[in-house]
């Protein structure tokens, strides 16, 4: 999957190349800050919406206002790329927003009481996301490179718009949901199910995360300082 959204990123890199080139006035922190502002509305927009034809059109408002958000996401980081706009400052709002936006968006969707009966299910889930995340900077933080592996952020983003699409379907046929989740006591639908892959690939994460950086660590601290014990420098 990961090799699969890789090519799509790609791909969406070329397409937009026109667009970064004759955007390239705007200050890339700016489409960061609007980014979030959008973020917030779908937010709202999930965290509202009932299970029926209306809150169908309210779930369709959400999803398209995620995507638009996910799209100023990636042009501001394009733009001060190509536009040599990039800056510490830059990147790190970049993430901070990120993780905002991920956190929120889980969390919403968990606190949807026509969805959802406990928020439970929601706040592990959008805990498992942040702590997935924390795990790729702190190594980092600790000299190693940046740790991407398992469940990324483009996975649960595709999982989330695959999701919002299967509820807005749900919502609009008044298809009735499938049992319970056991342990949560929520119902088995597409936002349910949403939350409980993302709440497993944070998990998943942050162990496989956790595993890598402390085979670099060990191997960084085991690795000999340099130079031959044997004192022979010829």
């Amino acid at each position: 999957m990961n090799m699969a959204l890789n090519n799509l990123r790609e791909q969406f890199t070329k397409f937009i190349a026109p667009l970064v080139n004759k955007l390239g006035f705007l200050d890339p922190n700016h489409i960061s800050w609007f980014s979030l502002f959008i973020a917030g509305i779908s937010a709202w927009c999930f965290a509202t919406a009932t299970a029926d034809a209306e809150g169908a059109r309210k779930l369709i408002v959400a999803t398209l206002l995620f995507a638009f958000a996910a799209f100023c996401d990636a042009l501001d980081g394009q733009i001060a790329r190509v536009h040599n706009k990039d800056s510490l400052y830059g990147d790190f709002l970049d993430h901070t927003i990120d993780r905002i936006v991920d956190f929120g968006i889980i969390v919403a969707i968990g606190v949807n009481t026509a969805w959802l009966t406990s928020p439970h299910l929601g706040y592990m889930a959008g805990l498992a996301t942040l702590m997935g995340s924390y795990m790729g900077t702190q190594s980092q933080s600790v000299g190693l490179g940046r740790n991407y592996g398992g469940f990324g952020r483009a996975d649960r983003m595709t999982i989330t718009f695959i999701g919002c699409l299967v509820a807005i379907w749900q919502a609009n046929y008044g298809v009735n949901d499938y049992g319970q989740i056991p342990l949560f006591n929520v119902e088995i639908n597409a936002l349910s199910i949403v939350l409980l892959i993302s709440l497993l690939g944070g998990i998943y994460s942050f162990l496989t995360r956790f595993t890598t950086a402390r085979k670099e660590l060990v191997a960084m601290i085991s690795a000999p300082l340099g130079g031959d014990d044997n004192g022979d420098d010829n």
